[in-house]
């Protein structure tokens, strides 16, 4: 069980988000599930009571995420502690396709880049504006930790994944530097790069599509359940000396081209 903790997930309502929204409560945690107004975080807030607390906003929006933590701090009365990034979007296109003689639109490219990577860090440097003025924890000498979700297509990007593989690989990227530069504060910083999970962005595909999927994974061969990337967060919560680490959460699979 971990303790005293308050946590803000992003993309809360759904997917990884919601998985470890359930799971840091059912743990002991109080978190704010943040999510965009349009998604089902009533209902998430709803289903989960009193120690979870929807808000609805943009990670891109620096006012939305600052209110969003003040909100946690007037519900939970405590300092927010803990950090998830799960909010993200992806598409499929290819960087120009000769059949259709169409390039790739550069505001869809700037927009993957700016949900992905601009918000990811825009949760960061707010939330280490409010951790690193908490009192350490008494026990541990910590302020705070932050978990961001990469991808493993930060490493194996396929055809049509320039996108959302240069969004995820600046999270990567900027894990290392900026867990050097918290330190300082006692905070911690650490990225989770998923591999194929059981989530919205794959949900919508045909089962014989998703099974072809699941049979690239060595071992176990299946998608990953959100619930086995909340057990992580939790872990890297709980074991203080992960830090400017990326973890690949992926049953041991390479992306084919």
């Amino acid at each position: 069980m971990i303790r005293n903790v308050v946590g803000l997930v992003t993309g809360g309502a759904s997917g990884l988000g919601k998985a470890t929204v359930e799971q840091l409560i059912k743990n002991g945690a109080r978190v704010v599930a943040f999510d965009l107004p349009s998604s089902d975080g009533a209902e998430v807030e709803a289903a989960l009571g009193e120690n979870c607390l929807f808000y609805p906003g943009d990670v891109r929006s620096t006012e939305d995420v600052m209110g969003a933590i003040e909100a946690g701090k007037n519900k939970f009365g405590a300092g927010l502690n803990a950090a998830v990034n799960c909010a993200g979007i992806g598409i499929a296109m290819k960087t120009y396709n000769i059949n259709k003689d169409r390039i790739h639109p550069l505001e869809e490219f700037q927009r993957v880049v700016d949900v992905n990577l601009s918000g990811t860090f825009n949760i960061m440097r707010c939330v280490t504006q409010h951790m690193a003025n908490n009192e350490p924890c008494s026990e541990r000498n910590e302020r705070g930790v932050i978990i961001n979700t990469a991808s493993i297509a930060a490493y194996d990007g396929q055809i049509g994944q320039a996108a959302y593989s240069a969004s995820k690989g600046g999270i990567v990227a900027m894990t290392l530097p900026v867990a050097r530069e918290l330190s300082q504060y006692n905070i911690r910083v650490n990225t989770i790069a998923p591999g194929l999970f059981e989530t919205p962005l794959l949900g919508g595909l045909p089962d014989k599509v998703k099974n072809h999927l699941a049979n690239q994974v060595p071992f176990p061969s299946r998608l990953g359940n959100p619930l086995e990337y909340g057990q992580l967060v939790l872990s890297i919560i709980e074991n203080q000396m992960l830090n400017g680490e990326v973890i690949r959460l992926d049953g041991a699979i390479r992306m084919q081209p």
